[in-house]
């Protein structure tokens, strides 16, 4: 079992999965990474949120970002656009799964051939459709958000399809 030193949740590790013989934030050299703010969602626990975009659509239950006051001058022009690309911290993942035994696969795989919150560095990549936003308060509202409750964010973009897509025919 590893421990979520965040949520003191222990996590059971499944058959095929390997455990880094070390925590990587303990390796990490400090990137001077700052949260903006944090997400505001309908999920409190890992097993009711959604485990991709497409689910949180799906869902059709609205979520939010919530920009703390100091960042939200960042905010101006990013109404003119129709969708965003939000980057987040899982902070409640684990960080030391380096193969993972996913229920869908009969094989386990690494953790770069998967899309799990579980990795050395949890950072989650959503890409919303902007419903609406309000820069006074700093408040995007989204279409959906495959993240759990308070979930801090580390930045948000705005997607460009003519260069954010890629070639589907590659």
């Amino acid at each position: 079992m590893t421990h979520d030193p965040d949520t003191t949740v222990l996590t059971k590790i499944r058959a095929g999965e390997r455990v880094l013989p070390f925590d990587p934030a303990g390796h990490a050299t400090d990137a001077h990474l700052v949260f903006i703010g944090k997400a505001t969602t309908a999920w409190a626990e890992r097993e009711s949120c959604p485990k991709n975009m497409e689910q949180a659509r799906e869902r059709n239950v609205q979520a939010q970002v919530l920009v703390d006051e100091d960042y939200r001058d960042g905010l101006v022009g990013l109404e003119g656009y129709r969708h965003v690309i939000i980057l987040t911290w899982l902070h409640r993942s684990a960080r030391d799964l380096i193969v993972q035994q996913p229920r869908h696969a009969t094989e386990p795989r690494g953790t770069f051939a998967l899309r799990s919150p579980v990795r050395p560095n949890p950072i989650g990549l959503h890409v919303a459709r902007l419903v609406s936003l309000d820069q006074a308060e700093g408040r995007l509202v989204l279409e959906g958000l495959d993240v759990l409750d308070g979930t801090p964010v580390i930045d948000i973009k705005p997607y460009f399809a003519s260069s954010d897509r890629p070639d589907l025919d590659d």
